[in-house]
C-alpha cells in the first residue's frame, strides 16, 4: 500500500465504499459480539452467536439485528478513511527512497493509524453499542426483571442516536462520548501494529513478479487472515472497552471505572475465559470487513469514481 499513492478524496471514497458494503454484511455478528461480551454471570441470555441472533430474531425482528447500524454506518467512512490514509501517510513518510519497509516501521506506520482512528471512533462505539445493547437489555427485563436496574442514559424505551448523544453531551459534556477512550486506544493501536505489518507481507507473497500488484483475491485473504488475526489477539481489550462503555447496569452486574480495575475486576470474578467472550465474532466480523477494504483499495474504486464524475458532468 505504501508503493501506490492515491489522492485523498480517492482514499475517503475507498474506505466509504469499503465500510458500508462491510458493515451491511457483518453487522449483525458484531451485535451479538456485544451482547455476548456484556453478559456477566447470573445474566446469562445467550449461549452462543447463534442462540443470540436467533433470539433477537424472534424478540425484535429481523432489523432488530441492526440496531445501532446507522451510527456505523455514517461514522464508518471517515473511520475507514482515516486509519486506510495514516497508515500509508506513515508508511509513505517512513519509508527510504521508496525501498521495502523494515518491519519495525511497518509496526510503527500501524501504530500511527490505529492512533489517528480513535477520535472517530470511540464516540461511534460509544453510542453503537448503548443501542445495541438496549434489545438485551429489554429481554433482561421481560424474562429476569431482578436483573436490570433502572436509570442511565439508556433507559429511554428506543433511544436513538441523537437521543443519546444530546443526553450524554447535556450531563457529561464532549467526555462523555470519549468514555473509555484509554481502552479504544489500547485496543486500536496494538490491532493497527498487527494488521498492516502481517497484511502487507502476506499481499506481497502473492504479487505477480518482483514490481507487479498482487491479484484482488490475494488482497482480500490476506486483508482477511490479518483482520481476524488481529481483532482475537486485541479481543482482551475489546471486553473491557465494551464494558467500560455500556452504560446500562443490571443490579447483579459489577461497575467498571478503568481499564486497570476493569481487567482485575473481570479476572476476579469471571476467570480469564471472559476475555474471549465474542472472539470468534469479532474475528467473522472483522475478517470480511478489512478483506473487503483492501479489494476495494486495490481495485481503485475512488479513483474510478473520481475519473467517472466530470464526465457526468459534461
Amino acid at each position: 500500500m505504501a508503493d501506490k499513492q492515491i489522492s485523498l478524496p480517492a482514499k475517503l471514497i475507498n474506505g466509504g465504499v469499503a465500510g458500508l458494503i462491510g458493515v451491511t454484511c457483518v453487522f449483525p455478528i458484531d451485535l451479538a459480539k456485544t451482547r455476548l461480551q456484556n453478559q456477566q454471570n447470573g445474566c446469562r441470555l445467550y449461549t452462543s452467536m447463534s442462540d443470540c441472533l436467533m433470539k433477537t430474531i424472534r424478540s425484535e425482528g429481523y432489523f432488530g439485528m441492526y440496531r445501532g447500524a446507522a451510527v456505523n454506518l455514517t461514522l464508518v467512512t471517515p473511520e475507514k478513511a482515516i486509519k486506510l490514509a495514516a497508515n500509508d501517510f506513515f508508511r509513505f513518510h517512513l519509508s527510504k527512497d521508496g525501498q521495502k519497509l523494515t518491519l519495525a516501521r511497518e509496526m510503527l506506520a500501524g501504530c500511527g493509524a490505529g492512533t489517528c482512528q480513535v477520535i472517530v471512533t470511540t464516540p461511534m462505539e460509544m453510542l453503537k453499542i448503548q443501542l445495541q445493547d438496549a434489545g438485551r437489555i429489554a429481554a433482561q427485563r421481560k424474562l429476569m426483571p431482578q436483573a436490570v436496574t433502572p436509570g442511565g442514559p439508556v433507559e429511554l424505551k428506543s433511544p436513538t442516536a441523537m437521543q443519546l448523544t444530546r443526553q450524554l453531551l447535556k450531563e457529561k459534556g464532549i467526555a462523555g462520548l470519549y468514555k473509555g477512550l484509554g481502552a479504544t486506544l489500547l485496543r486500536d493501536v496494538p490491532f493497527s501494529v498487527i494488521y498492516f505489518p502481517l497484511f502487507a507481507n502476506l499481499n506481497n507473497l502473492g504479487k505477480r513478479g518482483a514490481d507487479g500488484p498482487a491479484p484482488f483475491y490475494v488482497s482480500f485473504i490476506s486483508g482477511c487472515i490479518a483482520g481476524s488475526t488481529a481483532a482475537v489477539a486485541v479481543n482482551p481489550v475489546d471486553v473491557i472497552k465494551t464494558r467500560l462503555q455500556s452504560l446500562t447496569r443490571g443490579s447483579k452486574h459489577k461497575t467498571y471505572r478503568s481499564t486497570t480495575y476493569s481487567k482485575r475486576k473481570i479476572l476476579r470474578h469471571e476467570g480469564p475465559t471472559a476475555f474471549l467472550k465474542g472472539a470468534y465474532c469479532r474475528a467473522l466480523v472483522i475478517a470480511p470487513l478489512f478483506g473487503i477494504a483492501q479489494v476495494v483499495y486495490f481495485l481503485g474504486v475512488g479513483e474510478y469514481i473520481l475519473s467517472y464524475l466530470p464526465k457526468r458532468n459534461n
